[in-house]
């Protein structure tokens, strides 16, 4: 099997998945992040180019029109995508690379570099469980988090179609068995 190198983590919001690949940064040598173009407004504590590429719309429209990105979409009203020239500059190099990006995204990114990319997607245990990790980290007003299970539902559709699956029920075994995952998938095992 060939190595596929492009690890894409896809989830709804709350489920772990920033958790998932914060942890496969530390773990697998030489992986990188993909940090992703995005118009929604900085959180506190986040940098730009560490956490994401922050863009205003206008800036965002141009790199689309120039086809700058491997996949965007439009999400609560904010734009998220992923800068191909990075993308094929990790491939070139032999790196890892790990995404973080929705459904549509993670699926946009297997059509692009079919040989190259392992979608893994990280499922909650429950709705109702989603729902009191993102109540618990307070970032979000109630109308927020009700869109957030709202298309959560919608995401949880597509799980099928990636290459595998980990219900995150258990933070440890999650990131172990991710790891593991992932370095087989990089060795083309």
């Amino acid at each position: 099997m060939h190595p596929r190198r492009l690890i894409v983590l896809s989830a709804p919001s709350g489920a772990g998945k920033t958790t998932v690949a914060r942890y496969l940064l530390e773990t697998i040598p030489g992986a990188v992040f993909s940090v992703s173009a995005t118009t929604r407004p900085r959180r506190n504590g986040e940098v730009d180019g560490r956490d994401y590429h922050f863009l205003s719309r206008e800036e965002f429209q141009r790199c689309i029109e120039r086809g700058e990105l491997v996949e965007y979409e439009e999400i609560f009203g904010n734009y998220y995508g992923t800068l191909r020239s990075a993308t094929e500059q990790a491939l070139a190099e032999g790196k890892a690379m790990i995404f973080d990006v929705d459904v549509k995204g993670a699926l946009s990114l297997k059509r692009a570099f079919p040989d190259d990319t392992f979608l893994l997607f990280i499922a909650p245990p429950s709705l109702e469980e989603l729902e009191r990790r993102l109540r618990h980290r307070g970032t979000e007003t109630d109308e927020q988090i009700r869109r957030r299970l709202d298309r959560a539902v919608l995401e949880m559709s597509y799980r099928d179609q990636f290459d595998a699956v980990i219900v995150n029920d258990d933070l440890p075994t999650t990131l172990e068995r991710a790891r593991e995952l992932v370095e087989r998938a990089i060795a083309g095992t």
